[in-house]
């Protein structure tokens, strides 16, 4: 584990905001990701995570607030920023953080967790956050040294149900744990309400995607209640 108190100071008890698009999208334009990342810093994010290495390059440009850098190779299994090499990529690109997938699945390039965060640590000045799907990937992911622990994958991974909303238990479940690091609320995420429940169960900030830079998502939302 390694330590950047001035980020994670920044960080503390705040919004961060998931920028991303899917493939095909129109918003998929790294310019785009930007500046939908510029935006929401103005309305407060404490911090921005983004996908691919052009989008971090462009948003790093356009914000002064820490930047989540990930590298999506792949929709199955481990492809949240698979391998040393994405990680590394992620960090040249100019992320604050690079996040990894933190589970206890194999990873492609045959490193443990502990050796990818270690070599992360050791070939840039980038903090790992590791997208865990259960208590004991978080528990691992601590041991493995990782400086911040996200619920990203909660729901995902088979080990627990996908949740209608953020799964607190479990975010309830690694604030009790005391980790020792930052704990980051990540995962359907759809309301001011349940991110601030997600912050009273023990989050240290919240990250909220879909429900703010995903327009055809939350336009579906209302086309579906209009419908109902």
């Amino acid at each position: 584990m390694t330590t950047n108190p001035a980020i994670l100071d920044s960080l503390a008890g705040g919004l961060i905001v998931s920028a991303q698009a899917y493939p095909g999208e129109p918003m998929r334009d790294p310019r785009t990701m930007a500046q939908v990342a510029a935006s929401a810093v103005v309305g407060g994010a404490a911090g921005i995570r983004v996908q691919g290495i052009a989008d971090i390059q462009f948003t790093r440009s356009a914000v002064e607030v820490p930047v989540i850098g990930l590298w999506k190779d792949g929709h199955d299994g481990v492809f949240i920023t698979p391998t040393l090499r994405h990680a590394l990529a992620c960090a040249n690109a100019g992320a604050h953080i690079v996040a990894i997938d933190g589970t206890r699945r194999t990873r492609p390039d045959g490193l443990t967790l502990a050796q990818t965060v270690a070599g992360i640590h050791a070939e840039s000045h980038a903090l790992v956050m590791a997208d865990c799907g259960s208590l004991a990937d978080a528990l691992a992911a601590a041991e493995a040294g990782a400086d911040l622990v996200g619920t990203t994958l909660a729901g995902y991974t088979g080990e627990r149900p996908e949740t209608d909303g953020p799964d607190l238990d479990l975010l309830a479940a690694v604030a009790a744990a005391d980790l020792g690091r930052p704990l980051i609320a990540e995962g359907r995420i759809h309301t001011p309400v349940q991110a601030r429940q997600a912050l009273d169960a023990g989050a240290f900030a919240v990250v909220v995607g879909t429900a703010i830079t995903h327009p055809a998502t939350i336009t579906g939302w209302f086309r579906d209640a209009l419908a109902r």
